[in-house]
């Protein structure tokens, strides 16, 4: 088994209220990027089912350079009606969510929540990604606001 230090939290960049599964990710991340599978580990939908993706001892393709140690989890959604960022979790998703960061949590002790937009560079080195230094806002919401690890 790999040693998991960090849960990245993505959102699947789609409009709130398009219904995607895990097929429909995994299906894009073959055709689009070539990749061998989906690249998260679990996708949470709009009604709050888990579903899994790739299995939690394969390193995913989810954040570049964080991959190898951390767990993927991506929910459905992150954006608006017009199309921007915004988080569109519904209550079902937000409540999934928590209890699979905990049971997470439990399985990896010690491993810290971030959102896939903090792993972006610290370019003015103050120790924080600051909104102006994320390369995407994705998940949508302040992951370190939301799961004090």
């Amino acid at each position: 088994m790999r040693k998991i230090d960090t849960i990245i939290i993505h959102c699947s960049a789609s409009k709130a209220g398009v219904d995607l599964h895990a097929k429909d990710i995994d299906r894009m991340h073959r055709q689009v990027n070539g990749w061998a599978s989906i690249g998260y580990h679990y996708v949470i939908c709009l009604d709050g089912t888990v579903e899994k993706g790739r299995q939690d001892d394969v390193v995913g393709a989810h954040a570049q350079g964080f991959n190898r140690s951390s767990i993927g989890v991506c929910y459905i959604g992150g954006l608006n009606a017009m199309g921007m960022p915004d988080d569109t979790r519904t209550q079902a998703q937000k409540d999934s969510l928590r209890t699979l960061v905990t049971m997470l949590q439990i399985k990896h002790p010690g491993c810290k929540v971030i959102g896939h937009r903090d792993v972006s560079p610290d370019k003015n080195g103050n120790g924080k990604v600051d909104p102006w230094e994320r390369i995407k806002e994705c998940p949508c919401f302040e992951v370190k606001d939301e799961f004090k690890s």
